[in-house]
């Protein structure tokens, strides 16, 4: 099996840009065997800091999956009623307006690939509702207007982030699950196949909204029995206050083990918990996105530090196979 990696989750270039420290970076990730490309975070272009740089460097082999969350966070920053979900009409225009960008980038790289390369784009529904208001609607107006553009085969789907619920301080505070998957059944109602909107469930965000381990199947039972699992993204949590921060979401390692070296000791995302994920699923081989998208600390680690830590956990899915 092989996998997507959220690769710039893990990168050397926590903060600034040495193009040279990330081709190298690269270089160690192309040599991995288990992986099948990159959740590819958008920003506004092709590449944060260099479009040529990437075009120059990715793996030609690699498919890709873009996710907008990085993007998002950076809009919603500026602007707190920015959102595909917005009910205020510049706030979601706006969005739309940078979904456009999404798709240009998805063209420049499959124009330079030769090659359909981009297999899904991962959408999220802001703004955070404990800021501004959302509505689905709202939403499903958004997702009319962006199936009327040319993804070049790209699946639209949303990435489910934690939903804002009362109890605590959310790290998204995005739509409810179930108001997600609502909208996506009535459009896919209507649509042809080839256009069927799909859900990702990232055990995470799906955990800290729950606060329980047992969340992140929860969610993943939720969209399949709506028919509408696409993927699952492997990325930890914890309530330790350790370099990562208690529920925060920085993408956590999974917890140590006899067979994870590499690890975090206070992740709640054990071995355990990934298979009885990849169990909840009815066919987890055939998941149109699977894979992790993990932090590394100290922010001082070396590439061959975070090499090994993305390599111990695919291992993890590897031995969920393998059994």
């Amino acid at each position: 099996m092989k996998y997507y990696l959220g690769a710039y989750a893990a990168s050397p270039n926590h903060s600034g840009w040495n193009p040279a420290l990330e081709t190298a970076f690269y270089n160690e990730l192309k040599a991995l065997p288990t992986i099948k490309g990159l959740e590819h975070p958008f920003l506004g272009s092709l590449h944060q800091h260099d479009d040529s740089w990437f075009l120059a460097n990715v793996d030609r082999a690699w498919d890709h999956v873009f996710t907008c969350i990085p993007g998002i966070m950076n809009a919603l920053g500026k602007n707190p009623l920015f959102g595909i979900a917005s009910v205020d009409e510049a706030g979601r225009a706006a969005a739309l307006a940078f979904m456009q960008q999404a798709c240009a980038a998805i063209s420049k790289l499959n124009a330079h690939l030769g090659r359909q390369a981009v297999q899904a784009i991962q959408i999220q529904t802001a703004p955070a509702r404990h800021n501004a208001a959302s509505s689905k609607e709202a939403l499903a107006s958004s997702l009319q207007t962006m199936l009327s553009w040319d993804w070049q085969g790209a699946k639209i789907v949303i990435e489910h982030c934690d939903a804002y619920v009362a109890s605590h301080t959310p790290s998204k505070g995005f739509l409810a699950l179930h108001d997600e998957l609502a909208v996506l059944q009535q459009l896919n109602s209507h649509l042809p196949a080839a256009q069927q909107l799909g859900m990702v469930i990232n055990w995470g965000r799906s955990v800290f909204e729950t606060r329980r381990p047992e969340g992140a199947v929860e969610h993943i039972q939720a969209a399949q029995t709506a028919g509408l699992l696409s993927g699952v993204m492997f990325s930890g949590v914890s309530d330790q206050h350790s370099e990562y921060g208690a529920w925060r979401d920085s993408h956590q390692p999974p917890r140590n083990s006899e067979t994870v070296k590499h690890g975090e000791p206070g992740s709640w995302m054990t071995e355990q918990a990934m298979h009885d994920c990849l169990a909840a699923c009815d066919n987890p081989a055939a998941l149109m996105v699977l894979g992790a998208k993990i932090g590394i600390r100290p922010l001082s680690a070396t590439i061959e530090q975070r090499i090994g830590t993305i390599r111990d956990t695919l291992a993890i899915l590897d031995r969920y196979f393998n059994y």
